[in-house]
């Protein structure tokens, strides 16, 4: 299955090429966000453990900045879960309509359905 990440299940075909971006595009942003956390969180650990008052005070900034950056990770999330239950729906809505052949009977493709163990 590894390859198949970007499959859209059901007809095997690959994702938009724009959903596709959006997802790497967030993802990067993820990741990114993600490795500023991590350098907070190293930061707030040294001031907890410096025990000076003024970096004790920097924590609070530090914390708060930290619980933001959290909050964007969980709309970035959001978004792409967004993002791809609408990409689902337009696919499954273009599989859905079936085709039919020139002398009218449902083509194979569309009155085949894919069996889930």
């Amino acid at each position: 299955m590894e390859g198949d990440a970007f499959s859209v299940p059901g007809n095997g075909n690959q994702m938009d090429g724009k959903v596709l971006q959006t997802f790497q595009k967030s993802f990067g942003q993820v990741q990114n966000i993600l490795d500023q956390n991590r350098l907070l969180i190293n930061e707030i650990n040294q001031n907890h453990e410096s025990k000076i008052p003024d970096n004790l005070s920097r924590n609070v900034s530090l914390i708060r900045e930290l619980n933001d950056n959290i909050r964007r990770v969980v709309d970035l999330y959001a978004g792409l879960s967004t993002a791809f239950t609408k990409s689902m729906e337009t696919s499954s809505e273009g599989d859905s309509a079936g085709t039919l052949k020139s002398d009218g009977k449902p083509s194979v493709a569309s009155s085949q359905k894919r069996l889930r163990p």
